[in-house]
């Protein structure tokens, strides 16, 4: 099982609401001015985060909880925009659990490793890369599920599990960007789990084995034998009983 700090949760709803799908784009600007200036502050915290993790190897005390709760609020805006889930997201960058799209980040470490913090900007190449390609790939899904819910009133699995693949990725991806985690996030999130989805069908039990059927329709007993006859007397001669002399 996956021991990654940060982990990504995503419930799966088949019906959808095609009104607020169709307005979707605008329905999220308000969140997005928000997270703009939420992230410009966010900016200056992580170059602060980066000197002080230089030093002292951990982070300012505050400073953490800051950057985590953006990277949680950011997370639910992307959950949104891009068709994961319907309810409007709260202005909140707490942990949020009833809300269908969550983002778990675990306590800052005792130690950060000060050489991966000072190459960072070298060492998240290949991740960056990776989130390039995923931002694509979501596009594409995303327009794929606006007008499949748009005409259908659902969202189909297939769409939802690369959705949902490629905001857990992004989301770990941007905690490596943003000096919570230094290490590589899985490709994949061992905790990721969608809630709502149908149940596997039951396995059919097998029927117990029939007992073996009984010789006959009913049970009679062993005969008695009956004890012969006893030998009868020769005939009478012509003259009385014959005598032996």
């Amino acid at each position: 099982m996956s021991t990654y700090p940060v982990t990504f949760e995503a419930d799966y709803v088949e019906p959808r609401s095609r009104l607020t799908t169709f307005f979707r784009l605008l329905l999220v600007i308000p969140h997005l001015i928000v997270a703009a200036f939420w992230g410009i502050a966010v900016f200056v915290v992580v170059v602060v985060a980066w000197f002080a993790l230089l030093f002292t190897g951990s982070w300012p005390a505050g400073m953490y909880d800051f950057t985590a709760g953006f990277l949680r609020y950011y997370t639910r805006i992307h959950g949104y925009l891009f068709l994961l889930t319907d309810p409007y997201p709260p202005f909140s960058g707490g942990d949020e659990p009833s809300y269908p799209v969550r983002l778990h980040v675990g306590p800052p470490q005792a130690e950060y490793n000060r050489l991966k913090v000072l190459l960072r900007i070298f060492y998240i190449i290949p991740a960056y890369l990776i989130v390039y390609v995923m931002n694509v790939v979501i596009e594409l899904a995303a327009f794929a599920s606006w007008l499949v819910i748009v005409v259908t009133g659902k969202q189909p699995k297939g769409l939802q599990d690369v959705t949902g693949l490629c905001v857990s990725y992004m989301a770990r991806a941007y905690a490596l960007f943003l000096l919570l985690t230094e290490t590589y996030p899985p490709f994949t999130d061992d905790h990721a789990r969608q809630i709502g989805e149908p149940a596997p069908p039951a396995a059919p039990i097998a029927p117990p084995p029939a007992a073996p059927e009984a010789v006959g329709t009913t049970f009679a007993p062993p005969a008695t034998p009956t004890p012969p006859p006893p030998p009868e007397d020769p005939p009478p001669g012509p003259f009385g009983p014959s005598s032996t002399t």
